[in-house]
């Protein structure tokens, strides 16, 4: 017996050890990822930061990410080729600037007045079936998409006041590709410069204003000091931002981290949600770096017809960018009749 019992104890002491030897392995070689946004360090540090320091600090040495800001690595428009090759891991932007090769791009950043309140983004890509529409066309060219979420409004910031959409003709205005296309039928043009050289354009001149943003961005990034003027008609109630990582380097990762990186990227989400929608209507309250300038009703509805325009026009396109216009018609109807606070007028 006295034997049998030490074989036992021997036996489980070997077990317990051989089960340990896993844990402790996965501590030796945490894995790494490289993640890039399309925000500079000053507005990354609120949109971004918070969330891949608490999943590092959670993870506990199974996993790192290494957080780098806009144009680090790769410049902005190269970020979905460096995503693809798996040059860095994850990325946080929108389909639109980073142009990726999908169906589905032309509807990143502002896709022109689809959306009138942040939370409208992720009530349609939780409950409309966006999300769906996205992961299967990223799948297809190597990329999970991991999230979508809302930003702030698109406004125009710009050096002289916009009182009319004549004002508009004209200017060079730092945009979406997307959001260019459009703007560009009431006379706007579009001009593409490096994020981090908006600044620096808006004082030589090479800039006239931005509709990159809302009146947050503009404070957060120095743009409020340059620019001066904000019209507060706005062209999307939400900016469409991802995050996105490349497939082989998700598989790779364990199924309980996968679900702590969707858990902290949600917060993320979440996190923008309110510290926009405060500096919104905060800022323009109680700061005063910029004039406000409002087109009238009547007049910005035109604005309106011509984005009916181009949703058909996009919708000509392809199949599917028709599926996903139709979704965005049939939510913005379903949201009129449903009335305040969902849709006033």
């Amino acid at each position: 017996m006295t034997s049998r019992r030490n074989v036992l104890a021997k036996g489980l002491v070997a077990g317990a050890a051989s089960l340990a030897a896993p844990a402790v392995l996965a501590q030796a070689a945490p894995i790494k990822w490289r993640l890039q946004t399309y925000a500079g360090p000053a507005l990354g540090a609120e949109v971004i930061k918070p969330c891949i320091d608490a999943f590092n600090e959670i993870a506990k040495g199974q996993m790192e990410i290494e957080l780098f800001y806009g144009d680090q690595l790769v410049p902005t428009a190269e970020l979905f080729r460096a995503l693809q090759k798996g040059t860095i891991d994850a990325v946080q932007s929108d389909d639109d600037s980073m142009a990726s090769p999908t169906e589905v791009t032309v509807f990143g950043g502002y896709f022109p007045l689809a959306l009138r309140y942040s939370l409208d983004v992720p009530a349609l890509f939780n409950n409309w079936g966006l999300n769906e529409i996205w992961g299967e066309e990223y799948a297809k060219v190597g990329v999970k998409h991991i999230s979508a979420g809302s930003w702030d409004p698109c406004n125009f910031a710009t050096k002289k006041p916009v009182n009319t959409l004549a004002d508009l003709q004209g200017q060079r205005i730092f945009t979406f590709p997307t959001a260019g296309r459009f703007l560009s039928r009431f006379g706007v043009v579009p001009v593409t410069v490096p994020w981090e050289d908006v600044q620096v354009a808006l004082q030589t001149g090479e800039l006239d204003g931005i509709a990159w943003s809302g009146i947050t961005e503009d404070y957060t990034s120095g743009w409020a000091e340059v620019t001066g003027n904000f019209l507060t008609n706005n062209i999307s109630g939400a900016w469409i931002g991802h995050f996105f990582a490349n497939m082989e380097s998700w598989n790779k990762v364990p199924p309980h981290l996968q679900q702590l990186i969707r858990v902290c990227f949600d917060s993320s989400h979440y996190y923008r949600q309110h510290w926009y929608w405060n500096g919104e209507a905060y800022l323009r309250i109680f700061k005063d770096k910029m004039k406000l300038t409002t087109i009238p009703d009547a007049e910005w509805a035109t604005v309106q017809v011509e984005a009916e325009k181009f949703w058909e026009e996009i919708a000509a396109e392809s199949e599917l960018k028709a599926k996903v216009v139709g979704i965005i018609k049939k939510y913005n109807e379903t949201m009129v009749k449903a009335g305040p606070p969902y849709r006033y007028g």
